[in-house]
């Protein structure tokens, strides 16, 4: 016998409903100066970006250019496009240098800019990495610096004396490889023919596969029928593996994206196959980590231990599944990946992703380290001897935390800054219930005890009989 569904249609309804999502591309865009759609950035910083790339030339011989893309699918595809794009218009390929950052390490590190320097390059191209306020990426005064971003930054978050093209304020916000390749496209009749799968391959890196390819974004049609969106794709997971790795192997991956013209040879590289399986297997092994909860109930934090880069994956599919009507943040904190540190990746679900207004990881971060812990007996600023203690987490925690995108965003904090923000978010506790609050909807729907002043009781009841019996 068939058993009957316990819920109410209301309930059924509500179950098999799906948030709809707005597709990307129908974004919102802004106005520029001259009343035309701003799109994929301000036309003054694209039109002075272009002036810098065909500028190579009026630099002495001996002169380096050199690259520095960020590890995963967009980065690379975005400095590819740019050393083809330099090739075209006649920069030869020994002149071009690529700089692949040390697995923690970041542009602003000491050693990273040692090694940019020892290259002695005119031109240098920072692509993909964010960006911070700072001195120059190094210390040339001839040489030029060239920031092409679109994380979120303000004009003033860029280091001293370089240039950048952004595209964080120019909705839908294109992706690195995007900005980069409607940058170049327009340089050299090459470029469309030899880099628009490298634009797809970094965009669906950034924004998945399922993107439109509609307007405002550029006609794709061409390259997906000539090289297939499964084949493109495929190079996504193929690329993003490397640097996902324990062994931080991004060199493989830049040297596929590099040396074809055709992407389904990307696919029988020996070693991007290996570390794809051992990406998989790892995320497999972390993925199952049972979620605990801020007492707002609005992120959910998952806490791992791996020394691959598995957390950003992991938040991604974490931030597909779960639902709730609070929540607006998935959190995925790694504990092995650094010593000493927690890289965390954050996501906005699947059913927040239309909220109005919408969700900023950004500034959801931000104000949780800026929230203060209960005074206590004041040992802890004694044993210091200084008031660092009683600042908020926020101006102690480094320019690491809360970079990236409003919708995906992160850090990379000490362990003991991530334990307190874990505090401050109150994670694992419940907020206590308000007056007048007796629980759950569902337990204030329970029948009530009995009314104290009811007449009809038992002793009335037998009492009667007792009556009646007496009277006969």
């Amino acid at each position: 016998m068939k058993r009957k569904d316990p819920r109410t249609k209301a309930q059924q309804q509500a179950k098999k409903t799906r948030v709809e999502v707005p597709e990307y591309h129908l974004t919102p865009s802004v106005l520029g100066e001259d009343g035309s759609i701003q799109w994929p950035a301000p036309k003054r910083q694209i039109e002075r970006a272009r002036e810098i790339i065909r500028e190579w030339h009026v630099f002495p011989s001996g002169k380096q250019t050199l690259i520095v893309p960020d590890k995963d699918a967009d980065g690379l595809s975005s400095g590819a496009i740019l050393r083809h794009t330099l090739k075209l218009l006649g920069l030869p390929a020994e002149c071009i240098d690529v700089q692949l950052l040390s697995k923690g390490h970041t542009i602003h590190s000491d050693s990273e800019r040692e090694q940019m320097a020892a290259h002695k390059p005119a031109y240098i191209f920072i692509v993909d990495h964010g960006s911070r306020s700072g001195p120059p990426v190094i210390d040339t005064p001839d040489t030029k610096t060239l920031i092409i971003d679109h994380h979120h930054a303000t004009d003033s978050d860029f280091p001293k004396g370089s240039e950048h093209v952004t595209a964080c304020f120019s909705p839908p916000v294109a992706t690195s490889s995007l900005l980069t390749y409607e940058i170049c496209e327009p340089l050299h009749q090459g470029v469309r023919d030899r880099c628009a799968w490298l634009c797809i391959v970094g965009t669906h890196g950034d924004l998945g596969n399922t993107l439109k390819w509609e307007p405002p974004f550029p006609d794709m049609r061409e390259a997906m029928k000539r090289y297939t969106k499964k084949v493109l794709n495929d190079v996504v997971s193929l690329i993003n593996a490397p640097r996902r790795t324990a062994t931080y192997d991004v060199r493989s991956a830049w040297d596929a994206l590099c040396e074809t013209a055709d992407p389904a040879s990307v696919l029988k590289t020996p070693r991007l196959l290996a570390a794809r399986a051992e990406v998989n297997a790892e995320v497999e092994r972390c993925t199952h980590a049972a979620p605990k909860f801020s007492a707002d109930g609005k992120v959910a934090v998952f806490r791992i231990r791996s020394e691959a880069q598995v957390h950003p994956v992991i938040a991604t599919r974490w931030a597909g599944h779960l639902q709730s009507k609070a929540l607006e943040i998935v959190m995925v904190a790694n504990e092995g990946y650094l010593e000493g540190k927690v890289n965390f990746s954050c996501r906005i679900p699947r059913c927040a992703r239309s909220r109005d207004p919408p969700v900023s990881i950004i500034e959801h971060l931000r104000y949780y380290a800026s929230l203060t812990e209960p005074e206590t007996d004041g040992s802890e600023v004694a044993e210091t001897g200084s008031q660092e203690a009683r600042k908020p987490l926020l101006e102690r925690v480094g320019d690491d935390f809360a970079r990236g995108h409003v919708q995906a965003s992160g850090g990379i904090v000490d362990v003991a800054h991530f334990e307190e923000l874990m505090r401050l978010m109150k994670v694992g506790e419940k907020l206590p219930k308000q007056a007048g609050e007796s629980g759950s909807p569902a337990k204030q729907k329970k029948k009530p005890g009995i009314d104290s002043g009811q007449r009809n009781t038992l002793m009335g009841y037998f009492g009667k009989k007792d009556t009646a019996a007496t009277s006969r």
